[in-house]
């Protein structure tokens, strides 16, 4: 089947009682056991496994190419479990500039447990210079969060495993109908299905997703049932719901994206604009190698510093000022405010998650801002 057949029918099972076209929500904490004492539906207690959790694990995989996916109650949860099945004692490389959520995790949960570096991953010398004996994995972030830098996989999936070195892929800003990072030699797949899977930013969760069922993922799935961060079966049946129509969304989703990124490019009080869909991104001829498109994140910096990047963000009437992304409605944010005091992001510049509106009114409204 193709994507967008997948999109809609792998992730829903028909109710064999009823017929129900469209999967219910299955609330049940716990499952009736036979006279065997087996358990002869399948399941048996919600946090091991559901029969709304199966359907979404079963839609990731089948999106991304994979032969198993493992669904959690945030991205962070998804990382979270890959670090725990490391274990201690063990070094990983992860991109300079990365999701300030999972940095976070690693500086301050993961502290005095895994030893990482924080590499531009653009370029594969700094790669190879950074390995070590104990080098176990190799985070990537393509396009990156929120400079969109962009890295090449196969390279560095070539690079790591003749090393021996587990590739993961936080695939968030992409989805499966963009980049699929396991037919580039990647492990696992990463997702926070909080943004473009659910698309409507109304449900939490993440994902992972494995080229095989090795060992490493027999860890994770431990992890998952053994934490407990699992997504409960209402917010998997909001996920299914959302992934039905994804790859229509993204396809529009993507032509927003480069309307705008070419209108911000021209505009005399934008310094710099961050889209890989742009032939100036340092990462454009990477980009048009491993993506379909070229996604709908993009980012800028205005003329100035922090108190006019905050102006624009405080004057859009359309755009919604909101951390997160990938919802069909778009979102602005000065990034920096939101990471910290401990950023590297320019105060100057501004994320954007492009949504589904119009985009002239898009244009309009931003047009408008910057010029306040």
């Amino acid at each position: 089947m193709k994507i967008e057949t997948i999109a809609i029918h792998a992730g829903n099972t028909k109710d064999e009682h009823n017929k129900a076209a469209i999967q219910p929500i299955t609330l049940s904490t716990t499952f009736e056991r036979g006279e065997d004492g087996g358990y002869p539906g399948g399941f048996v207690y919600s946090r091991a496994d559901n029969p709304n959790r199966k359907s979404l694990e079963n839609v990731i995989a089948k999106l991304e190419g994979a032969d198993e996916a493992a669904a959690f109650s945030s991205g962070n949860a998804a990382g979270c479990a890959v670090f725990q099945a490391l274990g201690p004692d063990v070094h990983i490389i992860a991109p300079d500039d990365m999701y300030h959520g999972l940095r976070n995790q690693l500086l301050q949960v993961f502290s005095g447990i895994i030893d990482v570096d924080f590499v531009d991953l653009s370029n594969l010398t700094a790669i190879k210079n950074a390995i070590k004996p104990k080098t176990k994995l190799i985070w990537i972030e393509t396009p990156s969060n929120p400079l969109l830098k962009i890295c090449d996989i196969e390279a560095i999936t070539g690079l790591a495993k003749h090393q021996g070195i587990m590739v993961v892929c936080d695939n968030t800003f992409s989805t499966p109908m963009i980049q699929r990072p396991l037919e580039l030699g990647c492990d696992l797949v990463m997702h926070s299905t909080t943004k473009y899977l659910g698309g409507h930013s109304d449900v939490i969760g993440g994902a992972l997703a494995t080229k095989e069922n090795n060992d490493f993922w027999k860890k994770i799935k431990s992890v998952q049932v053994l934490s407990g961060a699992v997504p409960a079966p209402f917010d998997c049946y909001m996920t299914v719901r959302g992934i039905k129509t994804l790859p229509y969304r993204m396809k529009a989703h993507n032509e927003n994206a480069v309307i705008l990124a070419n209108f911000l490019e021209s505009h005399e009080l934008v310094e710099k604009v961050y889209y890989p869909g742009l032939m100036n991104h340092p990462g454009h001829e990477i980009a048009k190698k491993q993506m379909k498109a070229f996604g709908a994140m993009l980012s800028f910096l205005v003329k100035g510093g922090s108190d006019e990047a905050r102006k624009v963000v405080n004057s859009v009437k359309v755009f919604i000022q909101a951390t997160s992304l990938g919802g069909v409605e778009s979102l602005i944010e000065h990034r920096a405010s939101v990471e910290g005091p401990d950023t590297k992001t320019p105060q100057n510049l501004i994320r954007v998650s492009v949504g589904l509106e119009n985009s002239e009114d898009l244009i309009d409204d931003l047009n408008q801002a910057l010029l306040k």
